[in-house]
């Protein structure tokens, strides 16, 4: 089997293209020029804002992973125009030189409305306001109108691997006036890697899928595991579903993490 991964050097990809390769499959990563591949990767220069430079990326191909995304950054222009026209070039290129492929597309739990009565269904209705979580469910919207079989995983707040996002949380909670009671959903790299291997073979064909753990976690906690402090508070939590996804879809389709915990993956040294 031969995959596309767009995105193989962000916080995602770097971690996944490894894995994928260890796993045997035969990988092309799809790079701007100067940027390497990670050994047993095959690198391929292309621009997804350029679509004649897609068409070699995706010859021949069985399946591609489309991770590439643009997410903080003040540039809403460059947000939309990567992320929904991006994809778009992707889609359509697939359609014509890789019919056949399946196409699976990383999104996000964030496209899920703030005042959810209960955790995110995949069939929810909503209406990011924000520009990283609209230009992504537009994107999921170009891929499920397409002629190709697809699967669109919406994931939780990623985390481990030492990919600096917990750590980063500690500063951006109280800029973003997270109550310390908020729970997110989470889901480490390693079963980002279980969740897109189980998506090659098909079994979420035709489905958008939440991907996280067993174990939707505080921001107070969180805050403390990535080595900060926060103001305790018993203040009436507004939103109390906000960032919480229900992943049941995803254990009925054949998801298990293997790191069914952020407690776990700290005591495994997985951070």
């Amino acid at each position: 089997m031969t995959i596309l991964i767009t995105g193989g050097t962000g916080l995602v990809g770097a971690r996944l293209l490894p894995r994928l390769a260890a796993a045997g499959l035969d990988c092309r990563a799809l790079l701007r020029a100067g940027k390497p591949a990670p050994s047993g990767v095959t690198a391929i220069e292309a621009d997804l804002l350029d679509p004649a430079t897609l068409e070699q990326a995706v010859e021949g191909v069985s399946a591609i992973v489309h991770l590439a995304a643009v997410f903080r950054t003040p540039d809403t222009d460059l947000i939309w125009k990567s992320n929904l026209e991006g994809t778009r070039n992707l889609i359509a290129v697939a359609e014509k030189h890789a019919p056949g492929a399946r196409f699976i597309m990383a999104s996000t739990s964030n496209i899920y409305d703030a005042d959810s009565p209960r955790p995110g269904r995949e069939d929810d209705d909503a209406d990011p306001k924000q520009a990283y979580p609209a230009s992504k469910l537009a994107a999921e919207n170009v891929l499920r109108d397409s002629r190709l079989t697809w699967a669109i995983l919406r994931f939780g707040f990623v985390y481990g691997d030492g990919d600096g996002h917990l750590e980063d949380l500690p500063r951006h909670a109280p800029r973003l006036n997270m109550h310390p009671a908020k729970r997110m959903s989470l889901v480490h790299h390693r079963d980002i890697a279980t969740a897109v291997r189980l998506a090659l073979t098909g079994a979420m064909d035709g489905h958008i899928v939440n991907i996280a753990d067993d174990a939707p976690t505080s921001i107070y906690e969180l805050v403390e595991l990535a080595g900060g402090t926060m103001e305790p508070s018993s203040a009436p939590l507004d939103n109390p579903w906000h960032l919480h996804v229900d992943a049941s879809l995803a254990r009925r389709l054949g998801f298990h993490p293997t790191v069914r915990s952020i407690h776990q993956a700290v005591e495994e040294g997985l951070m």
